[in-house]
């Protein structure tokens, strides 16, 4: 609860910086470069690309060891700013589709309606749950409860028009934490502990399997390599101004480390996430290069920011 306001900051306030400044710094660098980008793709890039990603985050913080309280900012971010950063890349592609001017009153009400109802759908989504948890201890039941509430309440959300990933985290912040110690037996939790490691476990071996094949295919120039590379390190710039921001501004009432930048910035992986959101852009002139700059800044994170972070936490901690 103490690090709420970090948390909501860096999931969105965040998200927004990193958007704004990955998109412009891509747009007028691959332009020098002769790969014209149009500006609004280029801010579509920076939305898709802004998020990090929670399994990979989560994965990482098991074999890492970071303070507790900076464990959880990175965690509680991971899950909650790539539901924002779906709502900004919905938003910004929104305006791609329908062709008109950008406008502050379209956009505000478009993210109340997919950020804010999500998290009031998740809220009674999860409301809903722990009064069926309630009523049964059968951990199979209980079991499939929570299951429906992950596919049914996600396709729910869809069809309303709200943030499917805002609403999953709330909905599962309020089962596993109210409905957990209430509506659940030690049985019960025992079960649903194991049930779900698993298909955290599958699932994510599915998406980097899903990842490597994509890779295999890729057909990446040297041109476009190097425009790669050229565009990991706006990302990283991106990161270091998202996050500077919020954590400045709370350093005086939170006492953050001197080294919680540094750690958010290399511990800010990007992941399955950017693909997804890459890989939904229908068939363009720049469908292309925005897949192909995507997989390498996804592929840079992964492999050097995945294998480095452990090394950079325990040194930086040291000091």
């Amino acid at each position: 609860a103490e690090r709420k306001w970090a948390i909501t900051l860096l999931a969105t306030v965040g998200v927004v910086i990193s958007t704004a400044v990955v998109g412009t710094l891509t747009w007028y660098v691959l332009g020098l470069m002769g790969m014209a980008l149009p500006y609004i793709y280029a801010l579509l890039f920076g939305a898709l690309i802004s998020p990090t990603d929670p399994i990979a985050v989560l994965a990482l913080l098991k074999r890492v060891g970071v303070p507790k309280n900076l464990e959880v900012t990175i965690s509680g971010e991971a899950l909650f700013n790539d539901g924002v950063g779906v709502v900004v890349f919905t938003l910004i592609y929104g305006v791609i589709q329908s062709g008109q001017d950008f406008t502050l009153m379209h956009s505000g009400l478009l993210f109340l309606q997919e950020a804010v109802g999500g998290a009031v759908y998740g809220f009674v989504l999860g409301y809903i749950a722990y009064m069926m948890l309630r009523e049964v201890d059968a951990y199979t039941v209980e079991i499939l409860v929570t299951l429906s509430v992950v596919t049914g309440g996600y396709a729910l959300a869809e069809w309303i028009h709200v943030s499917g990933p805002i609403a999953m985290v709330v909905a599962g912040l309020f089962i596993g934490n109210h409905g957990r110690l209430l509506a659940m037996s030690e049985r019960t939790r025992e079960h649903l502990d194991k049930f779900w490691v698993v298909v955290d476990e599958v699932l994510n071996a599915l998406l980097f399997l899903l990842i490597g094949l994509e890779v295999l295919i890729l057909r990446i120039s040297g041109s476009i390599f190097v425009a790669g590379l050229a565009t990991i390190v706006i990302v990283l710039f991106g990161r270091v101004v998202a996050v500077s921001g919020p954590i400045l501004l709370l350093q005086k009432k939170r006492g953050f480390p001197p080294s919680t930048i540094r750690i958010l910035t290399w511990a800010g992986i990007r992941g399955g996430i950017a693909i997804a959101l890459a890989l939904s852009i229908p068939p363009s002139p720049h469908r292309n290069l925005i897949v192909d700059i995507t997989y390498v800044v996804v592929v840079f994170s992964l492999l050097v920011q995945g294998l480095t972070v452990e090394t950079l936490v325990r040194r930086t901690l040291k000091k």
